[in-house]
């Protein structure tokens, strides 16, 4: 447990898996998974797992059984292990020993990558369906492997997928680790009523919703000076990301980016194609709210919204919410639904899954990582406000899904980001209806504050960023940016999405520099504005008919690594590629704004 502002968070404890680093399970776990990969390697050259201009025969059941029974077993020890150092590195990146490790296991897992596309040229050449009539695992598997059929078209030739995987690590995989890096060992000073103050970086951004103005301001101001120390460094890193990206998607036969991207999520242009419309129009409509927004906090709807006041909390009512009134929050709403949702809220807590404190060395944001069965470790970073408690919600939604994907093997398991986000938005939306259902007055208006604000950077936020990436694939096509320059795009993004919702002169240029999405992966970020949708059309279907979707609803989780979107969305009766469904969703956002503007108005007239 950590002690912070008078309340004690939870700190997660993987000490049950392995002591310590230096523990002799854990070298010996270390030393028999690398040795593993290595005997999956050989095993998949000898049954020549691999392209083929051959027709299937009465062997290729015997090799799929083989190669994806023991494909699904090297990789579940491996995550396991990655996921246990980093539960190290993540929570301090100044521990030199996990660093290395996880180095070494980066340099391991690059191994699998080549297999996988090994995999995938035969599968191409034999049929999925044909693999399935003759091997009982790759009836299991179809989905994936018919994915992966699809996949093999968009591959380099073996030997330079393998010299890719390698050259990965020490290439786009080291600059994201960099990135992550400095990011996490900054910190920051900040000009306080009091005296100046030094705080690490992720706590400097957890005051951005501060119930005091001034720090508000003090915090961003301290942001827009401490991120230009570093930012010479995190452009070289972007520079070499986005440059192997447009390099490697060249040469993989993918028209854009873009396409990659959506194939990686199993969305089909279609179906982005009807978000992207659904969420353009919209814009304006959550630009107006952001200037009733800013009169709530004394700004001039003219001007819009300070940066520093965008996730501010209202000035009216009390924003602090301590650790347990949090959990409490989450547990009553999870409850509503299930028994066993709400089992998961004291399990993670008995059995110490989460690390909530933020502090030195640890990685901003928050996510959540299966560790193993149906465990998962959930990040966070507590900043006492009611938006912590929904994040809260939100990472306890994912390692809900994580349960539910228990019985599923690897390779059912690799989840698209679009579809990974369902269970966590769903989660999110049970603690946003709880507290609409029970509140009234200035303590309605104040959930409703945090709900549009959280909507808003989901929908208008990510747009800016979608747009942001856009260009920066474009310009790195011809040429390396500097660190002006992607600046000086972010502000032109935020310009696009935001519009007069913000005050522009505060715009936050180095977003671009603090976003990890960016350097882990591609379009990373669309994918949450997909989740958030797509999870509010879940609700719906969910206050339509409780008891069916509760019948169906676990099951449709476990088969998210296995389905499309668009399969996905059929099981509910959920047509994702038309543009209606979207602007369904979005219907709920703006009932809310208008609901919104309506509680303001005696504060601002």
């Amino acid at each position: 447990m950590t002690t912070r502002g008078g309340q004690t968070l939870p700190r997660w404890n993987v000490t049950d898996v392995h002591e310590s680093l230096d523990a002799r399970s854990f070298t010996a776990e270390l030393e028999l998974v690398c040795a593993d990969v290595k005997r999956l390697s050989a095993l998949f050259d000898e049954l020549n797992i691999r392209s083929t201009n051959r027709v299937i025969d009465s062997t290729d059941g015997d090799r799929a059984d083989r190669a994806i029974a023991e494909f699904n077993r090297v990789s579940d020890a491996l995550n396991l292990l990655h996921a246990y150092v980093y539960s190290i590195v993540s929570t301090d990146s100044r521990h030199e020993q996990a660093q290395a490790v996880l180095s070494e296991l980066n340099t391991t897992e690059s191994s699998l990558r080549p297999l996988l596309a090994r995999l995938a040229d035969w599968v191409a050449a034999l049929g999925a369906d044909e693999i399935a009539n003759v091997s009982a695992e790759a009836r299991e598997h179809l989905g994936p492997l018919q994915r992966f059929a699809e996949r093999a078209t968009h591959q380099m030739p073996e030997a330079e997928e393998h010299l890719y995987a390698s050259l990965s690590t020490t290439g786009s995989g080291a600059w994201g680790r960099l990135q992550s890096d400095v990011t996490s060992q900054l910190t920051a000073s900040m000009a306080l009523s009091d005296g100046p103050v030094k705080l690490p970086m992720p706590a400097v951004r957890g005051l951005s919703t501060d119930a005091d103005p001034f720090v508000r301001k003090a915090a961003y101001d301290a942001e827009m000076q401490a991120w230009p120390t570093i930012e010479v460094p995190v452009a070289a890193a972007m520079n070499a990301i986005k440059g192997e990206a447009n390099i490697i998607n060249s040469r993989r036969n993918w028209a854009s980016p873009l396409d990659a991207s959506c194939f990686a999520n199993s969305v089909s242009r279609t179906t982005f194609n009807a978000m992207h419309a659904a969420v353009t129009a919209s814009l304006p409509d959550f630009q107006r709210w952001m200037r009733v927004k800013a009169q709530l906090h004394g700004h001039t709807a003219e001007r819009g919204l300070p940066w520093w006041d965008l996730v501010a909390p209202l000035p009216f009512t009390s924003s602090s919410v301590t650790w347990d009134e949090g959990i409490g929050i989450v547990r009553n709403a999870f409850r509503a639904y299930s028994s066993s949702l709400a089992g998961l809220v004291d399990r993670a807590l008995d059995n110490e899954w989460i690390d909530a404190a933020p502090r030195d060395g640890k990685q901003g944001g928050a996510f959540c990582m299966s560790f193993g069965g149906d465990r998962s470790l959930v990040m966070l970073n507590w900043s006492g406000s009611t938006e912590s408690a929904q994040t809260t919600a939100h990472e306890l939604g994912h390692a809900y899904h994580n349960s539910m994907l228990a019985g599923r093997t690897a390779l059912q398991r690799r989840l698209p980001m679009a579809l990974a986000e369902t269970a966590s938005i769903f989660c999110e939306t049970l603690v946003v209806e709880a507290g609409l259902a029970r509140l009234e007055g200035d303590e309605r208006l104040a959930l409703l504050d945090v709900d549009l604000q959280g909507t808003n950077q989901v929908v208008v936020d990510i747009r800016s960023r979608f747009l942001f990436e856009t260009e920066v694939f474009t310009r790195r096509q011809r040429r390396t940016l500097s660190p002006a320059e992607l600046c000086a795009l972010m502000n032109e993004a935020q310009l696009a999405a935001y519009g007069d919702g913000i005050d522009q002169a505060t715009a936050h240029r180095y977003m671009w520099l603090l976003k990890p999405h960016y350097y882990g992966s591609h379009f990373y970020n669309w994918p949450y504005t997909y989740g958030l949708l797509f999870g509010l059309g879940l609700f719906a279907r969910y206050q339509a008919d409780p008891e069916r979707f509760r019948s169906s609803y676990d099951s449709l989780l476990s088969r998210v690594g296995m389905d499309t979107a668009e399969q996905l969305g059929k099981a509910f009766d959920i047509d994702v590629t038309d543009e209606a469904f979207w602007t369904s969703s979005l219907d709920v956002v703006r009932s809310r704004m208008e609901e919104y503007e309506r509680l303001a108005l005696p504060h601002i007239t």
